[in-house]
């Protein structure tokens, strides 16, 4: 019988037959504000699900290492288990969110190379801004694993470009979590989904992720059914 070892502000993680296997679950729920302010929106885990399985079949497709297995079910898949690093790596191709706050540059502005950050991963510290040297002063990760991390959000960066694209739409920015699997091996992990994206209609500029639901400008939903729509028609 499925355990449930962990819920976060999106997902549920269960225990399955192989102890290296976890069954991940999407809720119908939205947050902000670092799970401040939260909200149940109908569909919504099983869009996402959807949209992140696409996502991650399609990087594994291309060779990048990641924790997904396989999609169960509309709103759940299987993945590896994994031992996450406290960090999240965001690579902004064009400024928007808190890199257009805190620099005051203009809204959608292109970087002539795509901008790589990391920051801690802590609810209770709000996920604060952290550089290398503080990195390898915690413990968190080596140099080596560090640069292993950055060439991959790369390459992920350069597939997921070509992917949306494809599709009409415009990655300005998103975030990923790397972890460890079984093996020791470093891969990616967590999910890409319009929740952990910025994403904008490639010819009108409008946002199709969560900033709708950050800024109470629309129905979030309009723009995860318009990203899984165009990403499942990209991929017949």
């Amino acid at each position: 019988m499925a355990t449930l070892i962990n819920e976060g502000k999106a997902k549920q993680l269960f225990t399955t037959d192989d102890p290296n296997v976890i069954q991940v679950h999407y809720m119908n729920q939205a947050t902000a504000l670092n799970g401040k302010r939260k909200e149940h929106i109908d569909d919504k885990g099983e869009v996402n699900n959807q949209i992140d399985s696409l996502i991650f079949e399609y990087l594994n497709h291309l060779g990048i290492a990641t924790h997904f297995i396989k999609q169960l079910s509309d709103s759940d898949q299987l993945v590896k288990k994994m031992k996450m690093v406290p960090l999240e790596v965001v690579v902004r191709n064009y400024a928007s969110g808190s890199f257009q706050r805190k620099f005051d540059t203009e809204y959608l502005l292109k970087f002539e190379e795509p901008v790589q950050e990391f920051y801690y991963k802590s609810d209770r510290l709000d996920d604060p801004f952290i550089n290398d040297s503080q990195i390898h002063a915690l413990k968190i990760a080596t140099p080596e694993q560090l640069s292993t991390m950055r060439e991959q959000v790369f390459k992920i960066n350069q597939a997921l470009i070509k992917l949306f694209a494809a599709s009409g739409i415009t990655l300005v920015d998103f975030k990923v979590e790397f972890g460890f699997d079984a093996d020791g091996n470093l891969i990616l992990g967590d999910e890409i989904s319009p929740d952990s994206c910025r994403l904008v209609d490639a010819q009108t500029h409008e946002s199709l992720d969560k900033d709708v639901f950050r800024k109470h400008t629309g129905n979030v939903m309009d723009g995860y059914r318009t990203v899984l729509s165009r990403l499942e028609a990209t991929a017949k």
